[in-house]
């Protein structure tokens, strides 16, 4: 995947990021989208990335915040077979070394649907209260999820919740995503449990500036809430 960003201009405020999608890209984003329209028992007459980001806006219609999660859970469980899950949370401890490389892996695995990312450190607060220094953080540079559909409530409904709940419930690793609504960025730090949403900045988030074309709200986006 080649990322290419246009030349800066005085007019813009936001620059869109040009993907060059290779063969494996593509692949990766046609096989999840067959398993989102599956899921949702829709279709899209859009191609590549543009038609996963136009199913995901079909998961939201007529579906609460919880059951948005939810029905991403069952495309998240859907990419591998229930006896590998089982056999992985028999088998691998959430423990600094697993964090670490859960990070590494998620660097090199999923820029087709993110973007480009990077392994940094991270102070982790262990579950007996310890803080450790571990380089199980990964910085998404710009995540492509986010800027594509422009949606806050796509990106905490619809990746940063089922995402840490999927690491949580079928690999035991606990997971934090911490997306920046003003620049794209999102930080994901494995070992580090998440706090309830309601004590996040992203349950206060409200609707992006450029979502539909209208002037930004300061109150939260319902859809986060309902």
């Amino acid at each position: 995947m080649k990322v290419v960003s246009p030349a800066p201009d005085a007019k813009v405020t936001v620059e869109k990021t040009i993907y060059q999608d290779s063969l494996i890209d593509r692949l990766c984003i046609w096989l999840f989208s067959r398993k989102m329209a599956k899921a949702v028992g829709q279709k899209t007459r859009l191609k590549g990335y543009d038609g996963l980001v136009d199913l995901s806006k079909q998961m939201m219609q007529g579906r609460n915040a919880q059951e948005q999660k939810n029905v991403v859970l069952v495309v998240l469980n859907s990419l591998l077979p229930s006896q590998v899950l089982a056999l992985v949370r028999k088998l691998v401890a959430p423990n600094q070394l697993v964090c670490e490389l859960n990070a590494w892996f998620a660097t090199r695995m999923f820029g087709w649907l993110v973007g480009p990312s990077e392994v940094r450190q991270a102070e982790v607060t262990g579950p007996d209260g310890d803080v450790n220094l571990q380089k199980s953080a990964v910085y998404i540079k710009k995540c492509r999820y986010l800027e594509q559909s422009q949606c806050a409530a796509m990106c905490v409904n619809m990746c940063k919740l089922p995402t840490q709940e999927f690491f949580a419930q079928e690999f035991g690793i606990p997971l934090t995503m911490t997306p920046n609504f003003e620049d794209y960025s999102c930080e994901m730090v494995f070992g580090q449990m998440p706090l309830p949403i309601e004590e996040e900045a992203a349950y206060n988030q409200p609707c992006l500036a450029m979502h539909g074309g209208t002037t930004p709200s300061t109150e939260a986006c319902p859809k986060i809430r309902n």
